[in-house]
């Protein structure tokens, strides 16, 4: 159960976590276009209203509106939605394997094989995956619902 809670947390993180962040960095963005002043107090505010919506029913203590102070991906160009995009690629790419085989398998090394020739959405798009659409993201929510079920049944949550 160890070895599936870490992979649980690593995904939630990067999928979850990280989706959070850019819509954080997005509402900055938007504040700064239509001239809001940026302070501490208003970024407390987005922050954890965003921690409430991801989190709910979670209460949250602690000064987590805070949080965003200590992320050092806040400290660069606007990036981080390239984990949950990243994640999200590759959860439909496995299961595009495991549900079609050496088709889908060709068609990923087709992908790997272009590497960075062209834009990224039309490199993914050689394994059979539409990062335009909502399906990838939709199947690495399910990869992460299974696993949930999956430890869930293991420590006999059910």
């Amino acid at each position: 159960t160890h070895v599936l809670d870490e992979y649980l947390e690593r995904f939630r993180s990067t999928l979850f976590r990280q989706t959070m962040f850019a819509t954080f960095e997005q509402q900055i963005h938007e504040r700064v276009e239509a001239g809001d002043a940026l302070t501490p107090d208003a970024f407390d505010e987005m922050y954890g209203d965003l921690k409430g919506d991801y989190y709910a029913p979670a209460e949250l203590t602690g000064g987590i509106e805070r949080e965003w102070q200590r992320i050092p991906h806040f400290y660069y160009d606007f990036y981080v939605y390239q984990y949950a995009t990243g994640i999200s690629a590759a959860a439909a790419i496995v299961e595009r394997i495991l549900d079609e085989g050496e088709t889908a398998a060709a068609d990923y090394r087709e992908m790997l094989k272009a590497g960075g020739s062209e834009y990224p959405l039309d490199v993914v798009e050689l394994a059979g995956i539409d990062m335009a659409s909502p399906d990838p993201i939709e199947s690495a929510v399910g990869v992460y619902d299974d696993y949930l079920d999956e430890i869930a049944a293991l420590l006999d949550l059910e």
